[in-house]
C-alpha cells in the first residue's frame, strides 16, 4: 500500500473520530443525564482529541507521491 493510500485510511480514521464526538456529545448533553452524561462527554472529548490531532498531522504532513 502506497503512502498516499496510507494517509486517505488515516484521515478517514480520523473524520470518523470527529464525527464520532459530534454524536456523543448530543448523546450526552440532550439524551442522558447523571454520570452516564459525564462519562459520554468525556469520551466525546477524548474523539475529538484524537480526531484532531489525526487530522493536523496528516493536514501538516504535507503532499506524498504516488
Amino acid at each position: 500500500m502506497s503512502q498516499s493510500m496510507l494517509n486517505m485510511w488515516i484521515s478517514f480514521a480520523g473524520m470518523g473520530l470527529l464525527i464520532l464526538a459530534i454524536g456523543l456529545i448530543l448523546l450526552s448533553r440532550y439524551k442522558l443525564k447523571g454520570i452516564l452524561a459525564g462519562i459520554v462527554a468525556f469520551l466525546a472529548y477524548i474523539s475529538l482529541f484524537l480526531g484532531g490531532i489525526i487530522i493536523l498531522i496528516i493536514v501538516f504532513s504535507g503532499p506524498t507521491s504516488g
